[in-house]
């Protein structure tokens, strides 16, 4: 069989990446390698060892041989469990069975250096993403049936060693971003059988800048920053029901403004023995910059006004997470990690059906195989205790065809994350 050769590969993960399904608070995806899962990602823009990095730290290329390649792939299970207590009894009726599933998110790095100081490489990669589906009908069905965002990133990055203390890198981003959202258009018996879907998609540009310093002997810093990403989406909305005045009154062309969030790390490794490396993270992510969502009507008699508003009121969050890697033999490496997660939901009133987030720890563990060849193999799991979310959504008006009702009760919620990745120099 010939060899496929890395470069041939980045293109095809690119056009492979699929959506996905929320793992850290909000609907981030942390999950852009593998090696870092079983640590539960601390040290993430400190340890550098893989082509992985230039989406964590892009100044870690210079860590690297001269060319690396790096891919993988990340299975994320969740599971959101309705249990109602005092919505009203309208047309709709159930708890929706579970919202959650599984999504896999391929990622993929390549890394090469132009000489012995100077390393530009790419990635593609999938920073974000959420899917919640319920069975329908269910009682918040006029809130949501389902939500499916996806997105798709492309990474070129560049490093530069300006001593054998200090490394810098930045990168661009292309980003697309596709959203799905259906729900029913009203909790009374005539509109509950119609169905609305919104569909959106957009594309936008950001940027990435990172440092690492060797602060001691076996010990390294790393900070890195991403930017916002600012999307004007375009795309319909449309309406199916049996009655053609709500059809045709529903239905229309929509746009919408979103600003993805900007988020810091700053990350440390520390050599204690031939044995053992301690590897810690902190990071921010600046949620507020998703007050609300105004989804905007840009066709038929409605246009200009607001079709639907989607009160998030986010909140900046904190995650903080410790890990540490055992070399149990030559060619095998144990990893461990703990983390404690913040959700950007304030609380029941704004925790949206569609997202019920809440605050989550991580628990993880993996393994690295190092073959013959210097190539590495590296497996991770992790579990993520999320504590129950209450929710009191209250979205009830007098219009009929506005009121999406009041949704009250409590989300049992929890995620598994099994990583896969392979990486070599060549």
């Amino acid at each position: 069989m010939p060899r496929v050769s890395p470069m041939k590969l980045i293109p095809a993960l690119c056009l492979g990446l699929c959506s996905g399904y929320a793992s850290a608070a909000g609907f981030q995806l942390l999950e852009q390698n593998a090696s870092g899962l079983g640590n539960a990602y601390a040290g993430s823009a400190a340890v550098s060892e893989n082509a992985s990095t230039i989406f964590f730290n892009p100044a870690g290329m210079t860590q690297l041989k001269d060319r690396e390649f790096s891919a993988g792939v990340a299975g994320i299970g969740t599971s959101f469990k309705f249990s109602d207590s005092g919505s009203p009894v309208t047309s709709l009726v159930g708890n929706g069975g579970d919202g959650g599933g599984w999504g896999f998110i391929p990622n993929g790095y390549l890394s090469w250096a132009l000489n012995q100081d100077v390393y530009v490489g790419v990635g593609v990669n999938a920073p974000f993403g959420l899917k919640t589906e319920y069975n329908n009908p269910w009682i918040g069905a006029a809130q949501s049936t389902k939500f499916d965002l996806k997105t798709y990133n492309v990474n070129p990055s560049i490093a530069y060693r300006v001593n054998d203390a200090v490394s810098i890198g930045a990168g661009l981003n292309w980003q697309r971003l596709t959203a799905e959202y259906t729900r029913q258009v009203g909790v009374a018996s005539v509109f509950a059988l119609s169905p609305l879907k919104l569909n959106l998609d957009g594309d936008a540009w950001g940027w990435n800048v990172g440092g690492l310093f060797k602060v001691a002997p076996g010990s390294k810093v790393g900070v890195s920053y991403r930017s916002t990403v600012n999307y004007d989406l375009t795309g319909d909305i449309s309406v199916t029901g049996p009655n053609a005045l709500v059809n045709a009154g529903g239905s229309s062309g929509a746009k919408a403004s979103l600003k993805l969030p900007d988020a810091f790390i700053l990350s440390g490794t520390q050599q204690v023995s031939d044995k053992w490396q301690m590897l810690s993270d902190l990071s921010w992510t600046g949620w507020s910059s998703i007050p609300k969502i105004d989804v905007i009507r840009t066709s038929g008699a409605g246009s200009g006004t607001i079709a639907q508003t989607l009160d998030t009121d986010f909140q900046d969050t904190w995650r903080l997470a410790v890990g540490a890697n055992y070399q149990y033999s030559n060619d095998m490496k144990l990893k461990f990690g703990i983390a404690y997660d913040q959700t950007p939901v304030k609380g029941a009133a704004s925790r949206l059906v569609s997202l019920p987030d809440n605050d989550r720890t991580w628990f993880s563990f993996g393994t690295q195989w190092t073959q013959s060849k210097g190539a590495t193999l590296d497996l991770g799991v992790s579990y993520l205790y999320v504590k129950d979310a209450d929710i009191k959504n209250n979205q009830t008006s007098a219009d009929p065809t506005k009121n999406r009702g009041l949704v009250s009760g409590t989300y049992s919620d929890s995620v598994w994350i099994l990583g896969l990745q392979y990486s070599t120099a060549f």
